[in-house]
């Protein structure tokens, strides 16, 4: 079954299927390693241990805490299992096992009823939640999609809880897909005081013995869930009976190089092939999604109000054209946030870019950082001191004086998190702030510690980029300011004003979560945008329906079905030639219902050294697109110069960047 999967997944994008099926192994499995020395055993209470006395441990707090968790769950729990929850506590294990109070068992495939959700931690369901509970529950051992079309704050979480406890009832096993190693550290903590067994969790900051262990013991039914990133899609799960896919709009699902699938649609046919049900969540639906949904594809569960007494925030336009700004925020942004703060509230600004300034120039001569391998400038870190280009990774120290001209009146222009940091430092002074983005939490745990902080009221301002603008839950976040997403609004991605949209409404949905209101401030310079004052004024949905009416009206996606070819190499000419010949190859199979656009440069048209250029094929649907497909790849292989350039095929591309 596997197999075919993997096949099957190759053969609809085009890749050669030994790349594929090594990539969905574990590295040591790919390297031959002996599946014996990989296999996990479990950590559990002897009977000695059962009935001892905790007074005993009164001096060993690590120990007890680790007696404690193991008292609470018979059946035992892994060491990677014991150390989420009890820190380093390798020397504790070995105390307990030498006072006989621990032993090791194998790990055991789970039976029929033996999950068992904790009552205390379960949250009462409203009427919208336990209709999609009792709708996807009734469609167990046949494949149906569903999408969970819920608010920020709605309550899916709870529903994805309730439908696993009862997938393991009936010895089902079940993928949780996650757009993102930062949301899984809070979710499997609830996963753990739900479910008092063990489960995997597959996510690239494992060590490739943690993922083999993962892999293996959810290939021989061992581990009832398994919750991962997005190539967690490809683990076998022989008695697989429910797949769930969390935000299942974001981008992260698809790779970007290489194998280039996508995990959500790829979970919707692992669905159709297993026969189970496969619910789609988000607040902000994909445009192919709704489309689906729309056909009659998918079947539509709604949870239109916030769980509990939390109300939707109110969103308001600040036009910001002609008016001075003081660390990135306007006079009103500035007045209302220091009217939270005097309420004792939490605040959240968002800005989508990190560093201290996206550009460096000479106010002499006129120089700027650009980056010397890319059509890119170079961000300025000021922490670090170095120039970074956030495309290609090239660092060097940040000038005193300019390359050119040898004067020292180099400037920083525009903003970026860090920078915003220190001016909110000035503008608030003494009022605690997390700065959240990928610099901030390079270090391993130092994402969950800052989250988990936040959360505690630790910190009353919190500044950050889209880490923050999803799966948060803050209960003293009353105001939210997003300092400029303009750029979405323009874009040369068709999908720039989707991504714009819901990454908007995300970051918005972190305020007034709890029984506190909620207020958001949308900070432009175009505030008579159309688009714009739809997504305010009349939500996401309404946004939706005017943006697929501008993809039919166009002939773009959902309405079309797309691959993109892109060739690259050192120098500029090789690219556009190869893409010229793969153009000749296609005329054989060419029909009305195909075009070839290009081949044009990219819009970077130079990254990382490499010139790029790009041929995009459309055609009126899948099928005919990949009829196409299947007779002009292998005559892209055949090409004169298909070994003079870097070439790759995207089907169903996200992005055309």
């Amino acid at each position: 079954e596997a197999l075919a999967f993997w096949r099957w997944a190759a053969g609809y994008y085009h890749h050669p299927v030994g790349d594929a099926l090594l990539g969905a192994m574990p590295v040591l499995l790919r390297r031959g390693a002996a599946e014996s020395g990989l296999l996990q055993r479990l950590w559990r209470l002897t009977p000695q241990g059962c009935s001892a006395d905790p007074a005993v441990l009164a001096r060993a707090p690590r120990q007890a805490a680790v007696w404690r968790v193991l008292r609470e769950a018979p059946e035992g729990w892994t060491r990677e299992d014991l150390i989420e929850q009890c820190g380093d506590c390798a020397a504790a294990l070995r105390a307990l096992l030498a006072r006989g109070w621990l032993e090791r068992a194998p790990l055991v495939a789970v039976e029929a009823g033996a999950a068992r959700a904790a009552a205390a931690d379960a949250l009462a369901l409203n009427p919208d939640q336990q209709a999609a509970v009792d709708e996807v529950g009734a469609s167990f051992g046949r494949f149906e999609v569903f999408l969970l079309d819920g608010v920020t704050g709605s309550g899916k979480t709870e529903v994805y809880l309730r439908l696993i406890g009862q997938a393991l009832e009936r010895a089902a096993q079940v993928l949780f897909l996650v757009p993102e190693i930062g949301l899984t550290p809070q979710l499997i903590r609830r996963l753990q005081r739900r479910l008092g067994m063990p489960f995997g969790v597959l996510h690239s900051g494992l060590s490739d013995g943690e993922r083999a262990r993962t892999w293996l013991q959810a290939r021989d039914g061992v581990l009832p869930l398994v919750v991962g990133t997005r190539s967690a899609v490809f683990v076998p799960l022989p008695r697989l009976g429910l797949i769930l896919v969390d935000e299942e709009h974001d981008l992260s699902f698809k790779q970007q190089e290489g194998f280039r699938y996508h995990a959500r649609d790829l979970a919707v046919w692992r669905g159709r092939q297993r026969g189970c049900p496969v619910v789609l969540g988000s607040a902000t639906p994909a445009l192919e999604t709704l489309h689906n949904a729309a056909m009659g594809r998918y079947r539509v569960l709604r949870l239109p109000h916030r769980a509990g007494a939390a109300q939707p925030p109110q969103l308001d336009l600040i036009d910001i054209r002609s008016q001075p700004l003081r660390a990135g925020l306007s006079a009103v942004l500035q007045r209302l946030v220091q009217v939270e703060l005097t309420a004792g509230n939490q605040v959240l600004l968002f800005l989508n870019r990190r560093g201290f300034a996206p550009v460096v120039t000479c106010h002499d001569c006129g120089w700027i950082s650009a980056c010397p391998h890319c059509d890119a400038r170079l961000t300025l870190h000021q922490g670090s001191q170095r120039l970074w280009c956030h495309h290609c990774g090239h660092q060097r120290p940040a000038p005193v004086q300019c390359p050119d001209c040898g004067r020292r009146d180099l400037r920083a222009l525009g903003q970026g998190t860090e920078r915003l940091e220190t001016e909110l430092g000035a503008l608030y002074p003494g009022v605690p702030l997390a700065r959240i983005d990928r610099d901030s939490t390079r270090r391993k745990g130092e994402l969950d510690r800052l989250v988990t902080a936040a959360r505690s009221g630790e910190y009353r301002i919190l500044l950050g980029t889209q880490m923050l603008a999803k799966g948060h839950h803050f209960p003293d976040l009353t105001l939210v300011g997003i300092l400029d997403l303009d750029q979405g609004l323009f874009g040369a991605d068709y999908r720039a004003p989707e991504r714009m949209a819901q990454i908007l409404i995300q970051v918005a949905g972190r305020a007034g979560r709890a029984d506190k209101v909620g207020r958001v401030l949308l900070q432009t310079r175009h505030p008579e945008h159309p688009l714009l004052l739809t997504l305010i004024r009349q939500g996401y949905g309404a946004f939706a329906a005017a943006a697929l009416r501008e993809r039919q009206q166009a002939g773009l996606p959902p309405f079309a079905a797309q691959a993109l070819l892109r060739a690259e190499a050192v120098q500029p000419e090789p690219p556009a030639e190869f893409l010229r010949r793969a153009v000749e190859a296609a005329a054989p199979w060419c029909s009305p219902d195909l075009a070839l656009w290009g081949p044009v440069p990219a819009p970077m048209e130079r990254r990382a050294g490499r010139y790029r250029a790009h041929l995009l094929a459309q055609a009126a649907g899948r099928p005919a697109l990949q009829t196409f497909l299947e007779h002009w790849v292998p005559e892209i292989h055949r090409l004169p110069g298909a070994r003079g350039v870097r070439w790759s095929l995207d089907v169903d591309p996200q992005e055309l960047l």
